[in-house]
């Protein structure tokens, strides 16, 4: 395992407030960066690395060796030291392929999150891709040709095709660095046939996206991450190539590392030591791309995703969030009623404001997700009315939501799913511990608004007092015989008076 660098002089703690933290714990390496926004741009001041190999670690029963998750945790700590003093909202941490492969249920996720003492966010293949699309195209310029970004990782590789900050196509294969290697390579032999056994399976999985991809064309290559700059290292080292990475300089180096035969005699001067290990297989993933993509010249960038992520971070602190976009966009699709959602997202704030307090919510991360479950709160209408709120919740976790982690869109489905109907426990499972509660009371807040608001009028503005303690709920209107006035809402609301006792939780109208 790498030495850690030298402690840094500690730094104030209106130091540490301008600071900005992204840990990208992907399936070979876990990296964090740390930088310093200087008006309109990122100054980086700290990176950390360490190669976990987590890919390594999974097993068959989907659960992580003791020994690699030792491993992990001890670099969490290490990092977790470096984050101390960061606001929390300034630190955004992500797991990738093997995280998403690990078995539901399994405990490592919380324990991760306690030695690191940040949230991780277990991040779908697509929301990778555009990450890294997003971190290795950023500062570009204004010249916007269509690019072909590719990363490989040690689970998988994103495949990615996009004109400025836009991308077009994504995808998440899983083909990996440390998983080639483990698969074709695992003990330590290295053959011509082996390999080309390795660069044809690269190229299998790549078969189904073939066309698309040639079709919609590319103007320039870029390859990102460790494993493909490793591989361009070499090549240069060896004056097989300038800038690029090419074809013939990519011949050349499986023939160099054929002659090795074995991954122990893997020691390429140009190559880092910890890199060797899991090369071979890096290297017959890439050779599987170009083959597929037919692919003559590659740029590298050294890039990657924690850039994405980072950047990604300052948007949605900007309120730049591409949450917002997604959520709209969805909306869009379905054709919900924009008014409507607007009528019940109003409301649904205003009850959050008078139970922010004594239920004391979290409105930095309360308040987006009561919007953005208010605007999609009826997505489901476009399948049936027949349990409507079930086929929302089903289309919101099933969808790419693009800035969306796997527990945002859980989240946000639980929100959707439980906004109507009987109160049950079973949306919000799997949840992590500490967020159940706190979306089992916004969605009591989204319940009440969806009830005043069913009567479709547009403008409505009931006239709601709530007070509330950890348990009781009590709803006052202002206005005499306001509910006398809309006997549906009466009724609604004397009915949730025993959804509620589920919770379970003490409703009272005044």
């Amino acid at each position: 395992m790498p030495r850690m660098p030298p402690a840094k002089p500690a730094r104030s703690a209106s130091t540490r407030a301008q600071e900005f933290a992204a840990i990208d714990l992907g399936s070979n390496s876990f990296h964090m960066l740390v930088a310093r926004r200087e008006g309109d741009k990122l100054q980086v001041i700290d990176r950390l690395r360490d190669s976990v190999r987590l890919a390594a670690g999974l097993e068959a029963d989907r659960r992580l060796s003791p020994l690699v998750t030792e491993r992990a945790l001890a670099c969490l700590r290490r990092f977790g030291e470096r984050l101390r003093g960061i606001p929390g909202s300034q630190v955004r941490a992500v797991g990738t392929n093997t995280m998403r492969k690990l078995k539901a249920g399994s405990d490592f996720v919380a324990t991760a999150e306690a030695a690191l003492g940040h949230p991780i966010e277990v991040i779908a293949g697509a929301e990778e891709a555009r990450l890294v699309y997003g971190g290795v195209i950023h500062g570009r310029g204004r010249s916007q040709p269509q690019r072909l970004v590719v990363d490989i990782g040690g689970g998988s590789t994103e495949l990615i095709i996009g004109r400025g900050e836009t991308p077009k196509l994504l995808e998440s294969v899983s083909l990996g660095c440390v998983v080639h290697t483990q698969r074709f390579f695992g003990d330590g032999r290295i053959t011509p046939i082996r390999f080309k056994r390795a660069r044809l399976a690269a190229g299998v999985e790549l078969e189904f996206l073939q066309q698309p991809y040639r079709d919609a064309g590319w103007d320039l290559a870029i390859g990102s991450s460790g494993t493909i700059r490793g591989i361009w290292r070499v090549m240069r080292e060896n004056g097989w190539i300038d800038d690029e990475i090419t074809r013939d300089g990519m011949e050349h180096l499986i023939a160099l590392a054929l002659r090795r035969r074995s991954i122990a005699d893997i020691d390429f001067p140009a190559l880092r030591e910890d890199r060797r290990p899991v090369f071979i297989g890096g290297l017959a993933v890439l050779a599987g791309v170009f083959d597929a993509l037919q692919i003559d010249r590659m740029e590298t960038s050294d890039r990657a995703l924690r850039e994405g992520l980072l950047y990604d971070l300052l948007g949605r602190l900007s309120n730049r969030d591409i949450r917002n976009d997604s959520v709209q966009t969805m909306a869009q699709r379905y054709g919900v009623d924009v008014a409507h959602a607007r009528d019940v997202e109003r409301t649904a704030l205003r009850i959050f404001e008078q139970l922010e307090t004594p239920w004391k919510l979290d409105r930095v991360m309360a308040i987006p997700f009561l919007r953005w479950a208010a605007t999609l709160h009826e997505v489901g209408l476009a399948i049936t009315h027949n349990g409507y709120h079930k086929h929302g919740e089903y289309i919101v976790r099933h969808s790419d939501l693009q800035g969306f982690s796997q527990t945002d869109k859980h989240m946000l489905a639980a929100l959707v799913r439980l906004h109507r109907g009987k109160f049950t426990p079973a949306p919000t499972a799997g949840l992590p511990g500490d967020w159940i509660v706190p979306v089992q009371k916004l969605a009591v807040i989204l319940r009440l608004a969806y009830l005043l608001h069913r009567s479709r009028k547009p403008g409505l503005r009931p006239p709601l007092q709530a007070d509330a303690t950890r348990k009781a709920l009590q709803l006052r209107f202002n206005r005499d015989g306001w509910l006398d006035r809309h006997p549906l809402t009466r009724a609604d609301l004397e009915r949730e008076v025993h959804y509620l006792a589920a919770l379970p939780m003490t409703l009272r109208l005044v």
